[in-house]
């Protein structure tokens, strides 16, 4: 197989560790820079160069893109996809997750539990922007900084006023963030792999810092996540799209809550602290996954035409019934897969019995779906993220 990694960083570290690795299980790796690229598209054929020359073609693509060439960076991601190259993280998954503030309102939207946020322009308005996130001390943010840079504790109001109007002059966009006391220096990354967590490690800030990254200094011990922690993990990096994320959790007298997901985690300082090898988890999963390219669900299956996907759960007083017994049938929609608790089972058997809570990812024309909910299996619906993305 050959792989190609999309890094601004030729030289990182984590993005050398991946070539490796991936040039040991057999396969040829080469690291492309994003800027090197020319994108050509026509009616016909789009096509890709590198430093001006025609590129060869590439069974996979790692993207590890950094901020600050998100833009340019993703628009080579998707000229791969438009040539039908398996990207590990989408353009779309990279985008979403690269903007704090959209990935938490797409979080957010599937009742992922996250830092209480805002995001203000108006000056007149960063008062109530932060009395709504608890007042000070609060976290401020650089909507795309990474690695712990751009990330600023305020100990008071007047000093996060102060500190939003600057860089609101200096044309950046920034978020206002609670500071929660309890969680101060520390903070867990969950590496996630293809729906599963590879490895987690608590990170501690530094003596006088806190910021708890790695880059910043920070040390790092391996932990077993929690049941509950690693839910979270993995059903955020679902909902973004991405196949590998660093999940970002702190520890609220609340319980587990999201900060941030990372399209382009780090892997050296997770790699040294839990002695999991990540990079090969990374190209194990391209290996199987190869020959199964995420597909365009919304072209292939006619969702512009009155087709839809939506989750619903069983409600009581179906549970026992088959599938084939249950409205569902009658209406014509389709049960792609169903879930009980932790499995998934996909196509289930129109024969199987139905249980209180088993969550049906459905199939059908809009009208049929629309006659489940209120009557049918009316108790939660909603539209996949992984069709119809924020």
């Amino acid at each position: 197989m050959k792989i190609a990694i999309i890094s601004s960083n030729t030289k990182s570290p984590s993005t050398q560790r991946v070539k490796a690795v991936a040039i040991e299980r057999g396969h040829k790796a080469k690291v492309l820079d994003p800027l090197r690229f020319t994108m050509y598209v026509d009616e016909v054929t789009p096509r890709l160069f590198y430093r001006a020359k025609a590129l060869g073609r590439f069974d996979a693509v790692i993207p590890r893109i950094g901020a600050e060439v998100t833009f340019y960076g993703t628009a080579v991601i998707r000229q791969f996809e438009r040539m039908g190259v398996f990207c590990l993280n989408t353009s779309q998954s990279i985008t979403s997750s690269r903007d704090k503030f959209r990935a938490l309102q797409v979080l957010s939207q599937h009742r992922i539990a996250i830092a209480p946020t805002a995001y203000v322009r108006d000056p007149e308005a960063i008062p109530f922007a932060i009395e709504q996130v608890g007042g000070a001390p609060l976290i401020i943010k650089v909507l795309e900084g990474t690695q712990g840079v751009g990330v600023i504790l305020a100990e008071t109001a007047k000093a996060a006023r102060a500190i939003l109007e600057t860089l609101q002059k200096a044309q950046q966009n920034v978020l206002v963030q609670r500071f929660l006391q309890e969680s101060e220096g520390h903070d867990i990354r969950a590496l996630v792999v293809g729906g599963r967590v590879v490895a987690a490690m608590r990170r501690h800030a530094q003596a006088g810092e806190f910021r708890a990254n790695v880059h910043r200094g920070g040390l790092a011990e391996a932990i077993s996540l929690p049941s509950e922690h690693e839910r979270i993990a993995v059903a955020s990096a679902e909902i973004l799209g991405l196949q590998v994320a660093g999940v970002d959790l702190i520890e609220s007298s609340a319980g587990p809550l999201v900060v941030e997901v990372n399209s382009s985690p780090g892997l050296t300082g997770i790699e040294q602290a839990t002695g999991t090898n990540v990079a090969e988890a990374i190209v194990a999963h391209i290996e199987a996954r190869m020959g199964f390219p995420a597909l365009d669900l919304t072209a292939r299956l006619g969702l512009n035409s009155g087709y839809g996907i939506v989750d619903i759960e069983v409600r009581t007083d179906l549970a026992g019934k088959p599938i084939r017994e249950s409205p569902l049938h009658e209406l014509a929609v389709k049960v792609l897969s169903l879930k009980r608790e932790s499995a998934r089972i996909p196509n289930p058997p129109d024969t199987m019995p139905l249980l209180a809570g088993d969550l049906l990812t459905c199939y059908g024309s809009y009208e049929s779906l629309r006659q489940l909910m209120p009557a049918g299996l009316p108790a939660r619906a909603r539209i996949r993220r992984r069709l119809v993305q924020a």
